[in-house]
């Protein structure tokens, strides 16, 4: 069984967008698509360690007909060949659709682990938003919850370590 890090996309892989209209929230064009600083080094301190690195992004303006599916998939494009992502899994759906892969469910970390051999006890999550905090611990991950002081809910159940920055991630994950 292999371990690996889990990371959401928009505030941990790239910079959120702030919009008057619903706060924090995803790139809608390439132009908007910033990575963040620092993710390249923090990304292959992880990979020299031997962790796999899975991006897990729910992008519900897909469905909300807010963001071309083209556009959404230049996006990852760029993402796959400027960070050293071992894959990307994507829910499509929002709310409405109850579907298993959407965050704060955990269907795409037990996606990824039953497509790449991972184990989930040893592997980490790193995300911005309570829903990636709770979809790791309903995947048994351990989970860095990175807090970019966003007005919006908490999470509901305890991350295992609360960091500022990507890069703070990683060298937390790197000492346990």
């Amino acid at each position: 069984m292999r371990r690996a890090v889990f990371l959401d996309r928009d505030g941990v892989l790239n910079r959120i967008v702030v919009r008057p209209d619903i706060g924090v929230g995803s790139p809608r064009s390439l132009d908007e698509l910033e990575i963040t600083p620092g993710a390249m080094d923090a990304l292959m301190q992880l990979r020299h360690a031997g962790f796999l690195l899975i991006c897990v992004t729910n992008q519900p303006e897909l469905a909300q007909g807010k963001l071309d599916r083209a556009v959404l998939e230049a996006m990852h494009d760029r993402l796959r060949r400027e960070l050293p992502l071992d894959d990307l899994l994507m829910c499509p759906h929002d709310d409405a659709a109850g579907c298993e892969c959407r965050k704060p469910k955990p269907g795409l970390l037990t996606a990824a682990a039953a497509k790449h051999g991972i184990d989930l006890p040893t592997s980490f999550m790193v995300g911005d938003r309570w829903r990636d905090v709770e979809a790791s611990k309903a995947a048994g991950c351990v989970t860095v919850f990175l807090d970019g002081g966003y007005e919006e809910r908490r999470p509901a159940v305890e991350p295992d370590a609360v960091v500022r920055s990507l890069q703070e991630a990683a060298e937390w994950i790197l000492l346990q």
